[in-house]
């Protein structure tokens, strides 16, 4: 059957350290952005457009999925393919029900122990309080998420049903892409998203957000070399930077209010506030922008990722699951740090550095026990000795 012919472009054999050096930058700055009130935090992407590092950390995560597991599929069979995922997805829960278990506890001692009832309510705990065994159960579940545990539910629900979208685009990468899109304007246009308990719904909707992670895969599939005229013709080079000025702006009119009545009320109401939950299709549209960017002025051979300089995000990056999980937590720390305290520059700053410097750490660590596990390389054979002289 033609159908079962793959025409999907597979990426090339070798690591991409692109994709480690922004994975590391979304850790760091899904770290920064989770701590409020801190000054430091300016420095990530989203004061400064739509999108953020939550968009960032989706579509790498979809690229990598295909990078890793496509050829696994092709070579060895949609079985194997799809239980190597599974596997994936599993270690994913492992460290979300960790995580979980160690946030709310942490939260919870700490509010009992300075008498800060407003903690409970503030990271969406209040819950264990009433009903902890459901809701606990519920949180087994993916359904009851404390405040800033959202991304990585997001994470383990888009890989559990990405074996059938991966097999599916390799065969036909641009149909696949095509329906994702569908599919996303749907979910918006009918409202369609998962529960959360004990109210409300998925802070990240799923249906919505699936179009990112399914962008990362066509890109890696070929979708990128395929759209390379596209990319880097000069008029779209024109039309991006517009566009991101033009987001640079709005996303201004939003942080600060005078700035913001500068603008017709219909024009400022479009963009502010920020739809996240469904993926505005401004919001998509910027990171698109910002990987044709990306994909045209830092190709995967640029010289500069071999800079030193960039080696902890590149290793952070590496290590992106255990470093995400320490960040979600010291981003807790960090938050409570500044909250019991002044709160002062001085804090913000140093609270800041001493997060990154123990997630990078942790990265370092990790990278190192993983090398000593592997087998030593045997020393190599000395050559024979010359045979005497008669």
């Amino acid at each position: 059957m033609a159908f079962l012919n793959v025409s999907a472009t597979l990426p090339d054999k070798g690591r991409d350290l692109r994709l480690d050096l922004f994975r590391g930058v979304a850790n760091w700055a899904i770290f920064l952005d989770h701590i409020p009130d801190n000054v430091v935090n300016w420095v990530t992407t989203r004061n400064y457009g739509f999108s953020d590092a939550a968009d960032l950390f989706v579509f790498i995560s979809g690229y990598t999925a295909s990078f890793v597991y496509a050829r696994m599929m092709l070579e060895r069979g949609f079985i194997v393919g799809a239980t190597r995922l599974t596997k994936r997805v599993w270690q994913l829960y492992v460290a979300h029900i960790i995580l979980f278990v160690i946030y709310i506890a942490s939260i919870s001692y700490l509010a009992l122990r300075f008498g800060d009832s407003e903690m409970i309510n503030e990271f969406n705990v209040a819950g264990l309080v009433d009903n902890a065994t459901e809701t606990l159960r519920q949180g087994l579940f993916l359904r009851f998420k404390p405040l800033n545990l959202d991304v990585l539910p997001l994470y383990i629900v888009l890989m559990g049903l990405f074996p059938p979208v991966l097999w599916f685009m390799l065969r036909k990468p641009d149909l696949t892409m095509a329906l994702s899109i569908v599919l996303w304007l749907a979910a918006r246009h009918f409202g369609w998203n998962l529960t959360a308990y004990p109210a409300g719904q998925w802070y990240f909707n799923p249906s919505c957000w699936q179009v990112l992670f399914v962008f990362g895969a066509w890109c890696a599939m070929g979708g990128a070399r395929r759209s390379a005229a596209l990319i880097n013709a000069p008029v779209t080079l024109y039309l991006c930077l517009a566009y991101l000025a033009f987001a640079l702006v709005m996303t201004m009119a939003g942080r600060f209010p005078t700035f913001g009545g500068m603008f017709p009320e219909w024009l400022f109401s479009a963009f502010n506030p920020n739809d996240k939950t469904n993926l505005a299709p401004y919001r998509f549209m910027h990171f698109v922008v910002i990987v044709i960017l990306v994909i045209r002025f830092v190709p995967k051979e640029w010289p500069g990722l071999e800079w030193k300089v960039f080696d902890p995000l590149i290793v952070c990056g590496q290590q992106s699951l255990a470093v995400f999980c320490v960040g979600v937590f010291l981003s807790f720390v960090g938050h409570f740090e500044l909250s019991m305290s002044s709160g002062s520059l001085l804090a913000q700053i140093f609270v800041s550095i001493a997060g990154i410097a123990i997630m990078t750490t942790v990265a370092y660590y990790i990278s190192w026990s993983k090398k000593q596990d592997k087998p030593l390389k045997p020393p190599p054979a000395k050559p024979a000795a010359a045979a005497k002289a008669g």
